[in-house]
């Protein structure tokens, strides 16, 4: 009831819910962006329970969803002018697809959350719409035989819930498809980069400082040649294996993300290239170059590896072995590339 969200309550057949709205607020906008930049992302929660959405009764449908509150205001969105009772597992802050693979959003957690809500004694029907995505963790059998009620699988999209419920709860084809779209690809950015960033803005200063080391003018004479390029050359590293493979992934070659990643890395490079101040003459400058050649590459291809896990249709096991074969050599990829602009710095 204490939740920010939380517009009165609405009494039932046993106790007193808490009403929401389908209308979202600033605040709850704020915490969607927030959430999609990594800040306090498994902090965005809303309290496992039954909801009343407008006002519902005991014939009402009810919806299923998990605690993590991008998917509770996706579908309470979803539902704009409709009553409803929303019932929220926990499932430690976790989306609905993740969750289920988990097992948080699973059959276990939605029997005891049907008991403790008291669900049967609320509503007269004994139907659940669970999402689409929620079906790994699920065993609707069980979810019947244990509780009596019917799992019923709404659209993959939340956007999708009108037409379905007015089609009488049958989805179409394009309901049952998961895309995974430019546009759909570029909102997850945003958090692989924040996670990308936490250990790059340690290294940036670090690159800075030791390109101070570097040629004959004096420290900060090294540092705005050397330290400076190395910054730029490390964030467009950074920005081809966190940003554009993500964006990119569908026209990059390859299967293997790390492939896609080191793809976009030796483009990356060529771009770099361009801008390099050094003299290609020189043994220094050649070891500059060439180990700019190998680093961005290999930070390209590791970024471009963790959004795997943000993907639509990678398996763990492919996962596994992609990581195996992989990391070694980005691994010793980064290695060369440090022993030669260390040597280009001593060098020069």
């Amino acid at each position: 009831m204490e939740q920010p969200f939380v517009e009165g309550s609405v009494e039932s057949k046993v106790e007193r819910v808490p009403r929401v709205s389908s209308a979202l607020t600033w605040a709850d906008r704020f915490g969607t962006f927030k959430a999609r930049w990594g800040v306090r992302r498994m902090q965005f929660t809303v309290d496992p329970g039954l909801y009343a959405l407008g006002n519902p009764d005991d014939k009402t449908r009810v919806f299923v969803t998990a605690n993590y509150k991008m998917s509770f205001d996706r579908l309470r969105e979803a539902l704009m002018g409709r009553d409803a009772w929303i019932l929220v597992l926990d499932t430690n802050g976790i989306n609905v697809w993740c969750a289920a693979g988990k097992r948080t959003f699973g059959t276990e957690e939605l029997v005891q959350r049907i008991a403790s809500s008291d669900l049967a004694k609320i509503v007269t029907h004994r139907e659940l719409i669970l999402p689409q995505l929620s079906g790994p963790g699920i065993a609707a059998h069980q979810i019947k035989k244990l509780s009596g009620f019917k799992v019923i699988y709404g659209p993959i999209e939340s956007r999708d819930l009108p037409s379905f419920l007015d089609a009488g709860c049958k989805a179409t084809r394009e309901m049952r498809k998961k895309t995974f779209s430019t546009r759909e690809r570029t909102v997850l950015v945003p958090v692989e980069l924040m996670g990308a960033l936490k250990w790059t803005l340690f290294i940036l200063p670090c690159l800075f400082f030791l390109g101070g080391l570097g040629g004959e003018g004096g420290f900060w004479a090294g540092a705005m040649r050397y330290g400076l390029f190395s910054v730029i050359a490390f964030l467009s590293a950074v920005a081809s294996g966190a940003v554009l493979t993500p964006i990119l992934l569908p026209w990059l070659p390859g299967r293997a993300f790390s492939f896609k990643g080191l793809v976009m890395g030796i483009i990356m490079a060529i771009l770099v290239a361009f801008f390099w101040p050094g003299d290609f003459n020189e043994w220094a400058g050649r070891a500059e170059i060439f180990a700019w050649f190998f680093l961005i590459p290999a930070i390209s291809a590791f970024l471009a590896m963790d959004f795997t896990g943000a993907s639509t249709y990678t398996s763990l096991s492919g996962v596994r072995k992609e990581m195996g074969l992989a990391v070694p050599l980005e691994i010793v990829g980064c290695g060369i590339g440090l022993l030669l602009w260390v040597l280009s710095l001593i060098a020069a």
